[in-house]
């Protein structure tokens, strides 16, 4: 685990990438947002050892990911149920997964995301709850919330490529 410097503690994606940034947690909560709930489910579909998984799965249950249950008394044996902070985690999974396919498959796509009713592929696309529309580099940029520091505040307006006025051009 890294330090926990007050730069990346007070950026959202620091805090995300403390919690879930770690490769092998990212694809516990795929499986898990895929029904996996089990230790050996997990240890199986994943092949992972044993002791990184129990370390995974308890940092994830303490950053509140999943709430650990008892489903056996004995010998004592549990399932990580998911939380509603992992369930919004999905689109994230979703967006990975687009990414993945459109730049990482060469041999083509062998995952895709469809539709549950129909079967039909998704294409997910990251839009602004307001308006419905695409949210793309050429159109955001990140503005000091209202409880930036003082730090924080000088370090977006730093960055080029998030300032208004020298925001990149084009999609």
């Amino acid at each position: 685990m890294q330090p926990k410097l007050p730069s990346i503690q007070e950026c959202p994606v620091g805090r995300a990438v403390e919690t879930v940034g770690e490769w092998w947690s990212i694809l516990i909560l795929r499986d898990a947002l895929q029904g996996s709930t089990r230790f050996d489910e997990f240890e199986r579909n994943l092949s992972i050892a044993p002791n990184i998984l129990s370390r995974r799965l308890a940092h994830l249950t303490k950053t509140g990911m999943f709430v650990r249950r008892r489903y056996q008394e004995r010998p004592p044996r549990y399932e990580y149920v998911l939380t509603d902070k992992a369930r919004d985690f999905f689109p994230v999974i979703a967006t990975l997964l687009a990414w993945g396919n459109k730049h990482l498959a060469p041999k083509g796509q062998s995952i895709l995301l469809a539709n549950r009713d129909d079967r039909r592929p998704l294409e997910p696309v990251v839009v602004d709850a307001a308006d419905r529309q695409p949210i793309t580099l050429a159109n955001a940029v990140v503005i000091a919330g209202p409880a930036a520091s003082r730090l924080m505040r000088r370090r977006l307006a730093s960055l080029k490529a998030m300032n208004p006025a020298t925001a990149p051009a084009g999609d």
